[in-house]
């Protein structure tokens, strides 16, 4: 399925749309710039285009960090009563005697 999406993503179908979708907005700028002209405005100077970042690879965890990771949500949880006040203090639990 990955390598399906991949080929999908990176072919030529979609090398023309993103092509014609530059060539628009080019043309969609200097329509623009025209009109602005004919009605006595300046010209608008545009940024250019954010480049694609590659995105980061993501990091697959082992089963010893996931079961940690639970177990720490689990205590957390845990130390909160009914309230919602947290049960543990910073000097320990307070003592009811």
């Amino acid at each position: 399925m990955r390598d399906f999406l991949q080929r999908l993503l990176q072919g030529p179908y979609v090398g023309l749309l993103e092509g014609e979708v530059a060539r628009l907005r080019a043309e969609n700028r200097a329509l623009t710039n025209s009109l602005l002209g004919t009605a006595g405005f300046p010209p608008v100077e545009y940024p250019e285009p954010a480049k694609p970042q590659p995105l980061p690879r993501l990091r697959k965890r082992s089963w010893h960090q996931i079961q940690a990771w639970r177990e720490a949500g689990a205590a957390r949880h845990a130390n909160i009563d009914f309230d919602g006040r947290e049960e543990a203090r910073a000097n320990g639990p307070v003592s009811h005697s």
